[in-house]
């Protein structure tokens, strides 16, 4: 299974209310694991630090279209992350769950911002719509 959307980006698009919905849903993700960060009394050094991490996956577009996709989508998709929370919450001396957080925040800001899942077909193709349009 490739994490590279391959369908046609034009008829995959999120529209109108869904799309909304989607970026609203974004939103809470991001606000709520920043709130939880910061309830947890973690570093905000390290938050910082770390935010912008997930986004060294622009490096794989060298290797072209569908490697760069593959390789953002598996960094900007809630399911590792979420993994990463619940194995972090598990060992409650980790950091782990304080870089899950981070993470989350990460992707739910992006959501937010309309920065979807990225198709195979270009680094402007997401599923909340075509970037720059």
């Amino acid at each position: 299974m490739s994490l590279s959307l391959t369908a046609s980006p034009e008829a995959e698009f999120a529209i109108g209310t869904p799309r909304a919905l989607l970026r609203l849903e974004g939103a809470a993700l991001g606000l709520g694991a920043v709130a939880l960060y910061a309830a947890g009394g973690h570093s905000w050094l390290a938050f910082a630090a770390l935010f912008l991490a997930p986004d060294l996956s622009f490096a794989a577009y060298l290797a072209g279209p569908r490697v760069g996709a593959t390789v953002y989508n598996a960094l900007h998709w809630t399911a590792p992350a979420l993994a990463l929370a619940a194995f972090g919450w598990a060992l409650p001396s980790s950091g782990a769950f304080a870089v899950a957080l981070i993470w989350l925040a990460h992707i739910g800001l992006d959501r937010a911002l309309g920065y979807g899942l990225k198709y195979g077909s270009g680094f402007r193709d997401t599923h909340l719509g075509r970037l720059g349009s």
